[in-house]
């Protein structure tokens, strides 16, 4: 995945001169620890003109928080293991 933009997206907002909560809930749609990065430059860079009370704004400040933590420390799931099974090392490179 590359940090370009959707040309359509861009085009919108070109036209229309605005960012909505739903652009920013688009790009989340694909957020994973391996793109979690990425998707958190492109939110910055749709934000970044908007005022500080701009919904999309709010919107994507949280949601560069929320990357900005899956990016450096993953996800986990799963409850564990089974009773008889060694751990496995951690990943955590903190």
């Amino acid at each position: 995945m590359s940090q370009a933009e959707d040309p359509n997206r861009v085009a919108r907002i070109q036209r229309n001169h605005e960012v909505t909560v739903e652009d920013i809930r688009q790009l989340m749609g694909a957020s994973t620890p391996h793109f979690a990065l990425q998707l958190r430059n492109r939110i910055a860079a749709l934000i970044a003109d908007l005022h500080p009370d701009h919904p999309a704004r709010v919107e994507g400040e949280r949601e560069i928080v929320r990357l900005q933590c899956l990016g450096f420390h993953g996800e986990t799931r799963g409850e564990g293991r089974d009773l008889g099974e060694r751990p496995l090392p951690s990943l955590d490179l903190t």
